[in-house]
């Protein structure tokens, strides 16, 4: 498991019993997470908090706000910074665990030392769009959601990286890649965090187990003659990440080689042994 252990801004400050209490950046938030199903480590710290997201039977749920907080705030990773800002889906717009990756992609574009363009897709708010922009790479941002794209657009701004080579698509991510194909446009590097479900912008359905296999299959035809990696992460719950090291294996692997390793990424509950398992990643590189 890579444990994202670098942080400063952000702290797990316990988690159990189906939950998990964090600082950001000074604000306590308390939510929801499945994983943690063990007691919680630390007396009183679960009633120490600012939010509670509670979850509803009929579907999503509601913030309780225990003290007034900012509608939003910015919390800083090394050299990257990023707005915080409870969502109506427990969300606040960062993945901290993402860390791990991050710093990966980082190292291996500055490593490369020849120009990189990487295609981030289901990019969210665009933590990894901000590192390899930041590690010198431009960088293509794909997202079915405008309001996640705007948000992205945000960070990128925040981390003082507007004047770097990014283009925002807001489109159904598997259409656009067969367009770039059939344009002729290739990428050095590929990113991708798919989920479980969902819907494009025209209302284009998305499973994960009927259409991954396919898009990275398809991915492969979009990535330059020498690439330099592919990184698949996943948060569905009870999907090994070998399953995605498969897929990297019979595409990506079988057409230009290199090595695929997979494995979970997690946070450390501080003052503890605990590690909070927080998703898998499956890599291809050269």
């Amino acid at each position: 498991m890579l444990i994202a252990d670098k942080w400063v801004d952000y702290k797990l400050l316990d988690a159990g019993e189906g939950e998990k209490v964090e600082n950001w950046n000074g604000t306590i938030l308390r939510r929801p997470d499945p994983q943690a199903i063990w007691p919680w480590t630390k007396p009183n710290v679960k009633d120490k908090v600012d939010a509670q997201y509670h979850r509803s039977r009929e579907g999503g749920g509601r913030w309780e706000f225990k003290k007034k907080i900012p509608e939003s705030w910015t919390l800083k990773y090394k050299n990257l910074t990023f707005k915080i800002e409870p969502t109506g889906f427990k969300h606040t717009g960062l993945f901290p665990e993402q860390a791990v990756n991050w710093d990966w992609m980082t190292e291996k574009i500055r490593q490369a030392n020849r120009p990189i363009a990487v295609l981030n897709l289901f990019a969210y708010t665009g933590g990894a769009t901000c590192a390899c922009l930041a590690a010198g790479a431009s960088v293509c941002h794909v997202d079915a959601s405008k309001g996640m794209v705007a948000w992205a657009k945000e960070n990128v701004a925040l981390s003082g990286l507007s004047d770097r080579p990014v283009r925002y698509i807001v489109d159904d991510c598997m259409k656009f890649v067969r367009r770039e194909i059939r344009r002729g446009r290739k990428y050095d590097a590929v990113i991708m965090d798919p989920p479980s479900y969902g819907r494009g912008p025209n209302g284009e359905l998305w499973k994960l187990e009927d259409e991954l296999f396919g898009l990275v299959d398809t991915l492969k035809d979009v990535m330059s003659d020498n690439p330099l990696f592919f990184l698949l992460n996943s948060y569905t719950t009870g999907f090994s990440p070998q399953v995605s090291a498969n897929m990297l294996e019979m595409t990506i692997a079988a057409k230009y080689g290199g090595r695929v390793t997979c494995g979970e990424v997690g946070i450390p509950v501080a003052g503890t042994k605990i590690i909070l398992p927080c998703g898998s990643y499956s890599r291809w590189e050269e």
